[in-house]
C-alpha cells in the first residue's frame, strides 16, 4: 500500500453538517439543451480555422492581412454601388421635376 507522505492531517476543524436544506446535487435539475457547437456569425463568417500543420507567424500575418484587405475592398465596392444608385435616383427625380 502506498504511503501518503505529502498529505497533512488537518482534521481538527469544525465542519457544519446542516441537514435542513437539501444539497443542490440532490435536487432534480432540468437538462441543458443549448448547443455549444457552431454559432452562426452575423458578419458573414469569413474567418475560418483550418486544420493541419501550424503556419509560420509571417505566413499567418500575411494571410490575415489579405482577409482584412478583401473585406475592406468588398465594403468599399458596396458603398460605391449604393452611391451610384442614389445618384441615379436623384437625377431621375430632378428630370421629373422639370418635365
Amino acid at each position: 500500500m502506498a504511503k501518503n507522505r505529502n498529505k497533512k492531517k488537518h482534521n481538527n476543524g469544525v465542519v457544519n453538517m446542516g441537514t435542513g436544506e437539501p444539497i443542490i446535487s440532490d435536487i432534480p435539475q432540468a437538462m441543458d439543451t443549448t448547443e455549444s457547437g457552431a454559432h452562426i456569425q452575423a458578419s458573414g463568417g469569413l474567418i475560418r480555422k483550418m486544420k493541419g500543420r501550424q503556419m509560420k507567424r509571417s505566413k499567418n500575418v500575411r494571410k490575415m492581412k489579405a482577409v482584412v484587405k478583401a473585406i475592406a475592398q468588398n465594403e468599399k465596392s458596396e458603398e460605391k454601388i449604393l452611391k451610384g444608385e442614389s445618384k441615379m435616383l436623384r437625377t431621375q427625380s430632378a428630370k421629373l421635376l422639370y418635365k
